[in-house]
C-alpha cells in the first residue's frame, strides 16, 4: 500500500458520521467483533432493536424466552469461546431479570457486556413506568457499570465497557442507556479502548517472587498444586502442563479449573472441594508446599480455614491482588498473568519426580474407587445411577464433548466423572451456584463452538427454572443435547436433609411433568430411559443426532454424592459414606 492510499484509508476510518445513538450502539458492537447478541426487546430498548433490524447480516440476535436466559447464554458463549458475551434487555423488569446472570458472571470471572434500555432522562427518579435504578442494583455484582444519558457518550463508554469486561480478571459490565440518548444524534467515531488511567488489569510479574516460589518448590518433598479457572482464562494450559511435568507435582483442580489438563494425565489427581476426590482433599493437610494457581481459596475448597493446610508453605499465583491473603495466608504471592508467571517459573524448576508422594494419592484413590466410584459408574443395584450416565456419555463422545452442568448432585457427578480431553470443556455455575444455568448456557456454548458436541447435564429441579429456553433451541435450531437426570427430588438439598436433618425431606420432593411431551411440544426429539439395558443405546442415539435431542434418565431417588466434606469441617474429615 503506497503512502497516499494509506492516508486515504486512515481518513475513512476516522471520518465521523451523523447517526442516532441507537445506530451508534450497533456500530460499536460490530467494531468489537460481536457476532451474536442474546436479548429480549421492550419499550425502553426498542430504538436499538429497530436499528438492529437493519444489521441482521452482521449481528445475529437470539431471542431468548427470559432475560435471565440471555445472560446465561452469553456466559456459555464467553466461557467456551474466550470472547465477550453480550446480552440486551429493556428497563425495569427486563433489566432486573439480568441480575442473576450478571452476579453469576461476576463471581465466576466471565467477560460479559449487558446493555439495558432506560426511561427518558428527564423521567429519572420519578418512578416512571418500568423505571428501575439498575445501576444501583447491579453495582455490587458488576466489574463496572455506567448510565448513559447523552448520545455523544455512547462510543467511548461502550469501548471502555468491552475493555474492562475482557481485560485482566474478566467480569460483567452493565451499560444503562436512556431512551433520549438512543434517539438523539451524534457525530459517530469509534476508537477501541486500550487503557484507562489508574486501572492496571495485568500487574507486572515480580521476578523475585517467582524465584522465591521456585526455591520453595525445588526444596519440597511433598508438593501439591491446586489450579483454578485462572489457568484457562489466562490461556496458560500448556505452561501449567510443562510446570507439572518438569517438577513432577501431583495436581488437583477446582470445578472451574476442570479441563485445563486432560483427565487422563498421570499427574492429574482429581478434584478438590466439598464433593471432590478423597486423595487431594485428604492430602491437602499433609503436603509441605501447596501451590495455588488461578484459584481463590473458596470455602467449598478449603472447608474450615482454621485447619486448612496449616503444615504447608503456601504459594499463590493470581492476577487479582485482592485475592492474596483474603482467605488463606500466603508465604509467597506471585501476582500477574498466569501464562507469563508460569513461563517465568518453568526454567527455574528442577526436573524432579515425587513417586512415593504420588503413590499416596494413588493408594487413597484405590480406597475411594472401592467404596464410592465402583458403585457410581458400574453399579449392581437396581436403580440407574447418575455416574453410569456420565460414563456412557464419555464412551460415546470419547471425552471430547463440552459438558454444561447446572447446580446440584448431577453437577458434582458430572464434574467428578466426565472425561475432559479439551480445555474449556466444563461449563458450570461455580461460585453463585445458579440453578437454571445449564440449558441457556448450553445454547450459548453450542452457538459459539458449533463444531463441538455440547451436552447439558441437568437435574429435574434446575431444568424447570429455565425450561422455557427450549423455545430458543427450537426457534434457533441449536443442536444441543439435553440430559435430565430425574430423581424426583431437589437432590442436593435432600442429601443434606438425610444426613443432617434426620431425613425430614421438607419441600424437596418433586412432582414432575411429562418432560418428553414438553420437549416434543417444542419439536425436539425426546426419549425417556428407565431401565439400565436401554441406556447405552439411548445415549448413542442422542450423540449421533444432528439435531437437538432431549434425554430423560430416571435415576435412583435417594442416591447420594460422596466423598463429602460436611459444611465447616476440615478437608481431613472428608467422608466416603
Amino acid at each position: 500500500m503506497n503512502t497516499q492510499t494509506a492516508k486515504k484509508t486512515k481518513e475513512v476510518i476516522n471520518k465521523t458520521e451523523r447517526i442516532t445513538g441507537s445506530e451508534a450502539i450497533i456500530k460499536c458492537l460490530i467494531a468489537e467483533g460481536v457476532d451474536i447478541l442474546y436479548g429480549y426487546p421492550g419499550g425502553a430498548i426498542m430504538p436499538v432493536y429497530d436499528e438492529l433490524y437493519k444489521y441482521q447480516d452482521k449481528i445475529h440476535h437470539v431471542l431468548t424466552r427470559h432475560e435471565q436466559g440471555a445472560t446465561h447464554a452469553a456466559q456459555g458463549y464467553a466461557r467456551i469461546s474466550g470472547k465477550v458475551g453480550v446480552a440486551m434487555a429493556t428497563s425495569g423488569p427486563g433489566a432486573t431479570n439480568l441480575v442473576t446472570g450478571i452476579a453469576d458472571a461476576q463471581i465466576d470471572s466471565t467477560p460479559m457486556v449487558c446493555i439495558t434500555g432506560q426511561v427518558f432522562s428527564h423521567l429519572l427518579g420519578s418512578d416512571a413506568f418500568q423505571e428501575t435504578d439498575i445501576v444501583g442494583i447491579s453495582t455490587p455484582v458488576t466489574k463496572w457499570n455506567h448510565q448513559v444519558t447523552k448520545a455523544s457518550e455512547i462510543p467511548e463508554v461502550l469501548a471502555k465497557a468491552f475493555y474492562i469486561a475482557k481485560s485482566g480478571r474478566p467480569g460483567p459490565v452493565l451499560i444503562d442507556i436512556t431512551k433520549d440518548a438512543q434517539v438523539s444524534e451524534l457525530d459517530f467515531e469509534y476508537k477501541k479502548c486500550t487503557g484507562i488511567r489508574s486501572y492496571i488489569p495485568v500487574p507486572k510479574t515480580n521476578p523475585d517472587k517467582v524465584k522465591a516460589a521456585a526455591e520453595l518448590i525445588n526444596s519440597a518433598k511433598k508438593p501439591m498444586i491446586v489450579w483454578g479457572q485462572g489457568v484457562i482464562l489466562g490461556q496458560a494450559e500448556n505452561e501449567l502442563k510443562a510446570v507439572i511435568e518438569k517438577a513432577g507435582i501431583p495436581s488437583a483442580w477446582t470445578i472451574l479449573g476442570a479441563s485445563a489438563i486432560p483427565t487422563s494425565h498421570p499427574l492429574n489427581i482429581g478434584m478438590v472441594g466439598m464433593h471432590g476426590n478423597y486423595a487431594p482433599n485428604k492430602l491437602t493437610n499433609e503436603c509441605d508446599v501447596l501451590i495455588a494457581i488461578g484459584m481463590r481459596f473458596d470455602d467449598r475448597v478449603t472447608g474450615s480455614l482454621n485447619t486448612y493446610a496449616k503444615q504447608a508453605k503456601i504459594i499463590h499465583f493470581d492476577i487479582d491482588p485482592a485475592e492474596i491473603d483474603k482467605n488463606v495466608k500466603t508465604d509467597v504471592a506471585v501476582i500477574g498473568d498466569s501464562k507469563d508467571s508460569l513461563a517465568k517459573l518453568l526454567p527455574l524448576l528442577k526436573e524432579t519426580s515425587h513417586d512415593s508422594w504420588l503413590k499416596e494419592f494413588k493408594d487413597l484413590y484405590a480406597i475411594e474407587f472401592e467404596k464410592v466410584i465402583k458403585d457410581d459408574i458400574t453399579p449392581t443395584k437396581e436403580g440407574l445411577t447418575m455416574g453410569e450416565v456420565i460414563r456412557q456419555i464419555n464412551i460415546e463422545t470419547k471425552g471430547n464433548a463440552a459438558i454444561v452442568s447446572d447446580v446440584g448432585q448431577h453437577q458434582m457427578i458430572a464434574c467428578r466423572y466426565a472425561d475432559f480431553n479439551i480445555t474449556k470443556s466444563n461449563i458450570t455455575s461455580g461460585g453463585l451456584g445458579t440453578m437454571g444455568f445449564a440449558l441457556p448456557a448450553a445454547i450459548g456454548a453450542k452457538m459459539a463452538a458449533p463444531e463441538r458436541e455440547v451436552v447439558a447435564i441437568i437435574g429435574d429441579g434446575g431444568y424447570q427454572m429455565t425450561i422455557q429456553e427450549l423455545g430458543t433451541i427450537f426457534q434457533q435450531k441449536v443442536p444441543v443435547k439435553i440430559v435430565v437426570l430425574n430423581n424426583e427430588f431437589l437432590g442436593m438439598v435432600r442429601q443434606w436433609q438425610q444426613l443432617f436433618f434426620d431425613k425430614r425431606y421438607a419441600s424437596t420432593e418433586m412432582t414432575n411433568p411429562n418432560f418428553v411431551a414438553i420437549a416434543e411440544g417444542y419439536y425436539i426429539k425426546a426419549r425417556k430411559v428407565v431401565k439400565r439395558e436401554e441406556l447405552a443405546e439411548a445415549v448413542k442415539e442422542m450423540i449421533a443426532s444432528k439435531d437437538s435431542y432431549f434425554l430423560e434418565v430416571c435415576v435412583e431417588k435417594e442416591g447420594n454424592v460422596f466423598p463429602m466434606i460436611p459444611s465447616g469441617a476440615s478437608v481431613s474429615d472428608v467422608r466416603l459414606s
